[in-house]
């Protein structure tokens, strides 16, 4: 092929991609359903989810004290588990079943128990206990209940060391006696401690993979039902080339989604005051490729979809789980094998870590490295089997229309003699 030739099959290939964009780009701004996952979902989800988190830890918990011993230990007890920001002694009762009855109407979120010997076994030199209920359908009221009691319980037991002691004579003597090994507890990262900032890079990736897929799949869904003999690919001179169709479609999700991956990872955090330390350089070199994986896993996952409905049982389902086989909410020491197998298979796996090293650690490009290049591995591989399916599709379409050509003329040709005879 000459240069001429080289050259004018560049400029044909270019313009039908443009071409396809075009269509591709009317067809989502004309489909209600598709605009709605691409463009409105992704703009009002992400807000929802901060606002729900934005609080980041919960405070003043309602919980039911049950103290059998009134004594002057148990009061002092009540009194700093009561000034504590997390948890509030709500509720005094006379009895456990009482107390009970009150987490089951959901008044409150735990109990506190006081046994009657409970300071006696103190002055006895025994050990007493406090007996901690907590309604284990809310973490973070659990973690609030337990630790608050946890943190007294150390508190008052260091004042009964230092009471019994006899070797303190400074103030120095009972720190040693107390904390003979001294540490500071520094939170590093999620400084706040919160669960916003724990979960949210995870939420924010994840909701950009799903509306993507949930577009994509829409869209091919309404194309199969709007034209059973064409489904995905139309019979025209534009859609000439496989490459051509996979980029100029593929060229509609990702402007869309360039716009809306910065909307998410850049604004939506500032929003809400939650912590980020993204860089633009390592933001976008994660992003591209992530979107690039998704955009091409999604095409060919296009290929199930018989039907508009059947994209919402595909893809909504699977949202919890990705989220956990990210490690985000569940550490990757404690899944089995097959698990961490199958998440390496999802895009959101590599983007939720690597976006969480960059926004919450601060990370630079050579701390993602392995993420971006699993990525753009994706990317292509997934491009490749984009191709092959739309191949497939092509040639189904052909097939169709040549058998319903064929039918059509057999029947005007039988027409034809009935005519003659």
């Amino acid at each position: 092929m000459n240069k001429e030739g080289l050259l004018y099959k560049i400029s044909e290939g270019i313009q039908d991609m443009c071409y396809i964009w075009s269509k591709e780009i009317r067809s989502t701004i004309k489909d209600e359903g598709v605009l709605i996952f691409l463009i409105l979902v992704p703009l009002a989800y992400p807000l929802l989810y901060s606002w729900i988190y934005n609080n980041e830890v919960v405070r003043d918990v309602p919980t039911a004290i049950v103290d059998l011993s009134h004594t002057q230990t148990s009061r002092e007890f009540i009194r700093e588990f009561d000034a504590g920001p997390e948890t509030k002694a709500a509720y005094y009762c006379n009895s456990l079943d009482e107390a009970k009855d009150l987490i089951r109407k959901q008044v409150v979120h735990g109990i506190l128990y006081f046994p009657s010997d409970f300071e006696d076994n103190l002055y006895r030199g025994e050990q007493s206990k406090v007996s901690v209920y907590t309604d284990m359908s809310l973490m973070l009221t659990y973690k609030a209940i337990y630790g608050q009691a946890q943190a007294i319980a150390s508190h008052i037991n260091t004042k009964i060391q230092i009471s019994k002691s006899t070797t303190a004579f400074t103030n120095r003597d009972e720190e040693i006696t107390t904390k003979p090994l001294d540490f500071d507890e520094v939170p590093i990262f999620n400084s706040t401690g919160g669960y916003g900032n724990a979960i949210l890079p995870g939420v924010l990736i994840l909701i950009l993979q799903q509306t993507l897929l949930l577009g994509i799949g829409l869209s091919a869904g309404t194309a199969r039902e709007n034209n059973r003999y064409q489904e995905l690919i139309p019979i025209s001179k534009h859609y000439n080339g496989i490459f051509r169709i996979v980029f100029g479609k593929s060229m509609c999700y990702l402007m869309i989604y360039v716009v809306m991956s910065a909307y998410i990872t850049l604004c939506v955090p500032r929003f809400f005051h939650f912590t980020t330390l993204v860089q633009p350089w390592p933001l976008f070199s994660l992003m591209l490729p992530f979107l690039l994986a998704v955009i091409f896993f999604g095409m060919a996952l296009s290929c199930l979809v018989r039907y508009r409905e059947n994209v919402m049982l595909l893809v909504v389902f699977t949202s919890v789980p990705l989220l956990f086989m990210t490690g985000i909410s569940w550490p990757l020491s404690n899944m089995p094998g097959y698990w961490k197998s199958i998440a390496m298979i999802f895009p959101s796996t590599w983007g939720v870590r690597g976006f969480l090293s960059i926004s919450s650690m601060g990370g630079s490009i050579e701390d993602i490295q392995d993420e971006i290049m699993i990525l753009w591995f994706q990317a292509v591989l997934y491009f490749f089997i984009t191709c092959a399916v739309y191949r497939y599709q092509i040639n189904h379409t052909r097939k169709h229309a040549n058998e319903k050509i064929m039918n059509v003329r057999a029947k005007a040709k039988e027409a034809m003699n009935r005519i003659d005879s």
